[in-house]
């Protein structure tokens, strides 16, 4: 698939208008298939229209995998899934080359047999319950958008996303992500429980039987490429990009601006890639909300979804019972935002 140029000047705002009709068509397709779970599905779009990759955490029950699946649909795009088990290996997850013969000269060559990594929106369901050999088979295919077999690069299809969901690891059979593969995810989403009108509504849909609707694309590849384009485009103060990379030197515990909380409770902070999605992740927030300028409420509203998979907390943190999302909070009470500075 060819990458669409960039729109010319004259073209954006027809560009602009048929994003805002697109995301909220995906945004109703979802409604009828995935109840609640509004914020959830935001961050799951901002992640896709920045080229990046999610992680969903959830106990088992919360609709993970039904929101990809319903998601990919109403996007339009290649979808494919890999269930992670214990046994599951490298091979399975980005191909593998097979050694054919030519039946009528006997004549043998190597051919790739692409893994179910090629595809634009890849499902890596529960990828937790896989061991960190296989896990790290995924490493580059995040981030450089290939995947390399016995010297060779093959190039994925863009655009290409993974939305990966796992189960909290103090559950049984799960093993913890390696700390490199968790950078390479722009947001760790947490999904929660729903309230007890929502969970009425979950069973009548189950019973019913409508959950299983089928759920119609809304656009493709060239599109999701093109409003990728259009998100970097959203104009963002100088203001509020130092807001956000202050906001992450303050995770570091050795900063001259790190919180009491951070220095005490944290083994280390976030890098510079952090940095990067709040001001990217800030710029599709923004445009979806109809907004034309990053403010820093998107970088307030965004920290919490791109720092709680960054940062690690160490015994003292266990031990006196403080949480990672305790220390972002008090990260962001410790750095003053553009707006109160103002005040």
């Amino acid at each position: 698939m060819t990458e669409p140029p960039i729109p010319p000047p004259g073209d954006t705002d027809a560009l602009v208008a048929e994003f805002h009709a697109t995301m909220a068509a995906i945004k109703s397709a979802l409604g009828r298939v995935v109840v609640g779970q509004e914020t959830v599905i935001e961050e799951i779009l901002i992640a896709v229209l920045i080229g990046g990759h999610c992680l969903l955490t959830g106990l088992p029950g919360t609709a993970k995998t039904l929101m990809v699946q319903t998601l990919a649909k109403a996007l339009g795009l290649d979808f494919k899934r890999i269930q992670f088990t214990p046994d599951l290996m490298p091979a399975d997850v980005t191909g593998t080359d097979i050694l054919d013969e030519d039946p009528a000269t006997g004549a043998r060559r190597w051919r790739f047999e692409p893994g179910p990594v090629f595809t634009q929106v890849l499902l890596a369901d529960e990828i937790n319950r896989t061991p960190p050999k296989t896990q790290a088979a995924l490493l580059e295919a995040m981030q450089e958008h290939r995947v390399t077999a016995r010297g060779k690069s093959y190039p994925l299809p863009p655009p290409f996303v993974v939305l990966a969901t796992q189960n909290p690891i103090e559950l049984e059979g799960t093993y913890a992500l390696p700390e490199a593969q968790l950078d390479r995810f722009v947001f760790n989403v947490v999904l929660d429980y729903l309230d007890a009108d929502q969970e009425a509504l979950v069973v009548e849909r189950n019973v019913r039987g409508s959950v299983w609707e089928e759920t119609p694309g809304h656009t493709d590849g060239n599109a999701i490429v093109a409003y990728q384009r259009l998100v970097r485009e959203v104009p963002m103060a100088d203001d509020v990009t130092r807001y956000a990379v202050e906001l992450v030197r303050a995770t570091r515990p050795d900063a001259d601006a790190a919180p009491e909380a951070a220095r005490k409770y944290l083994r280390y902070g976030a890098s510079v890639r952090a940095a990067i999605y709040l001001c990217l992740g800030g710029r599709a927030r923004a445009l979806l909300a109809g907004r034309y300028h990053v403010s820093a409420g998107d970088i307030d509203a965004l920290a919490g979804p791109v720092l709680r998979h960054r940062l690690q907390g160490n015994y003292l943190a266990e031990s006196d019972g403080v949480s990672v999302p305790d220390v972002i909070q008090a990260v962001q009470e410790r750095i003053a935002s553009p707006r109160r500075r103002a005040a």
